[in-house]
């Protein structure tokens, strides 16, 4: 379904930001934006707990965000969350509480999600071009790295620096010396050091900075005619010499320079230092500035899932080649686990779209733990799930398509606590069992098999000759029977005429 307003909410960890677009014809249109200076990093202790203060502050912001997204269909908004609650330990807790403010889910994105989301929202508001980009995008807490052409970006990296983080770390008063910038330089630069020969090895021609910082800068610097030649973007002599004015004030209070957004003064050295080590380490004379990134990516990106472009499926389809899945088989599991839940659900309707996809996925991607290993090979596959960067997913995504993958065979105790009327458990069961009927993995014709859901039982149905004739099945779905009971579920297994083999 399409929608003619989409928003997308970003849980940064300097600022809040929510941006509502207007789409026509496969562009969108910026229509209202809001921003709120939550500082969400700066509410971290040293043992990565975001305190009660920081979290007031972000609850009350959501709920002026609410009040904006009223009306809006649960498909048309996406909420992002980045690196302060990716890090954050008390993240759980915390944002169950935020979606009920916000009125919508909320995504933890992993840095490398971020950086894809990033490079989108930056193309998108540049011109056109042929040649490579580096889009280098300063936040609150991490700092993302994107080498891509035209729209579609080839290598990613996110770094923990940010300038939040820096500026709290290195500037914690305010105070401004030659000393301080050149650790925080320093620091950065180490970080950058990691990734250095890679960006190199594969080039660009053009760089672009986003991100509030980077507008900062570049709007200081062209403002005050500190660039060379009264030029545009951000220059190297410009930076330097941004640079030397900050030091000379010797703190943010006596920083004079015209032209700086008040809510960006306590984070600015930090920002600074680290985009003046980015010029350093990667040998950069000059930076655009790109006006798009994470919000304007998260709107194209949703633009794309409504059109059937979900990024997700492509990673999908990645990760089969890449862990060299048979897709003979793969086919085979997920025709017959969509076939079973096709019974239980209307997989037509829109309220079960999600269900259909994560099955689809989960069938498509049960075997790469294969990979690894035969033995436990369920639980390689959700390892694989859980800790890879899987472009499109968020954190949240891959729980799910881990657990969905974890659960094809064995105990189900093991599987995370979920209530009798999870959903979950529906998947569960048609993965299950379309695994289990095609252990053979030949194609061979499978009898018709019915099942029916109850409240916390399901019972199966098969031909009633079919079982004595397949007496390994048999014995897989006596397993069943007692893995089901063992977690609270009753599970029937009964022969077509309705006679019960077991209890």
């Amino acid at each position: 379904m399409a929608y003619e307003q989409i928003a997308a909410v970003d849980l940064g960890s300097n600022s809040f930001r929510m941006e509502i677009g207007r789409v026509v014809d496969d562009q969108i249109y910026p229509l209202d934006t809001l921003k709120e200076p939550v500082r969400l990093a700066s509410g971290l202790t040293p043992g990565k707990i975001l305190d009660d203060a920081a979290q007031a502050r972000a609850l009350e912001t959501l709920g002026r965000f609410a009040e904006r997204l009223r009306g809006f269909e649960p498909d048309a908004v996406r909420a992002v969350a980045t690196n302060t609650l990716r890090v954050a330990k008390n993240a759980k807790a915390f944002i169950p509480r935020a979606e009920a403010i916000l009125g919508f889910p909320i995504e933890v994105i992993a840095g490398r999600e971020e950086a894809r989301l990033i490079y989108i929202g930056a193309v998108h508001a540049l011109p056109a071009a042929p040649h490579k980009r580096l889009v280098v995008d300063i936040g609150g807490g991490s700092t993302e790295f994107i080498i891509g052409k035209r729209m579609n970006p080839e290598l990613l990296e996110s770094l923990y620096m940010g300038c939040v983080s820096y500026s709290l770390r290195f500037f914690p008063d305010g105070k401004i010396d030659k000393k301080r910038f050149q650790e925080a330089e320093v620091a950065a630069a180490r970080e950058i050091e990691a990734i250095a020969e890679d960006f190199h090895r594969v080039g660009w021609t053009e760089a672009a900075a986003s991100s509030g910082t980077a507008r900062a800068i570049a709007d200081l610097l062209e403002n005050n005619g500190l660039n060379p030649g009264g030029g545009t973007g951000i220059t190297r002599e410009g930076l330097a010499k941004l640079r030397a004015a900050l030091i000379r004030a010797g703190s943010m209070a006596d920083f004079k320079l015209p032209g700086l957004p008040v809510d960006r003064v306590p984070v600015f050295p930090g920002g600074v230092a680290i985009l003046s080590a980015v010029f350093s380490a990667l040998g950069i004379s000059r930076m655009v500035y790109a006006a798009g990134a994470l919000r304007l990516g998260v709107l194209y990106d949703l633009l794309g899932r409504f059109h059937a472009h979900d990024m997700r499926d492509a990673t999908v389809q990645h990760f089969m080649r890449r862990y060299g899945v048979d897709t003979v088989q793969q086919e085979r599991v997920e025709r017959t686990a969509l076939r079973l839940l096709e019974q239980l659900i209307g997989v037509d309707l829109p309220e079960h779209e999600a269900d259909v996809r994560f099955l689809r996925w989960a069938a498509s991607l049960h075997e790469i733990g294969l990979s690894i290993s035969h033995s436990g090979s369920h639980k390689h596959g959700a390892y694989i799930a859980t800790y890879s960067d899987m472009p499109g997913f968020s954190r949240k995504d891959q729980e799910r398509l881990a657990l969905l993958i974890l659960s094809q065979r064995g105990k189900l105790e093991k599987l995370p606590p979920m209530t009798a009327s999870d959903p979950a458990w529906r998947l569960v069961l048609c993965l299950r069992l379309a695994t289990l009927f095609h252990r053979s993995r030949s194609d061979h014709p499978l009898p018709e098999v019915l099942v029916r859901q109850a409240e916390s039982a399901f019972q199966i149905e098969l031909p009633a000759a079919w079982l004595p004739a397949n007496p390994l099945t048999a014995a897989a779905l006596n397993d069943e029977i007692a893995a089901w009971r063992r977690v609270g579920f009753g599970l029937r297994v009964k022969r077509r005429l309705g006679v019960p083999i077991h209890a």
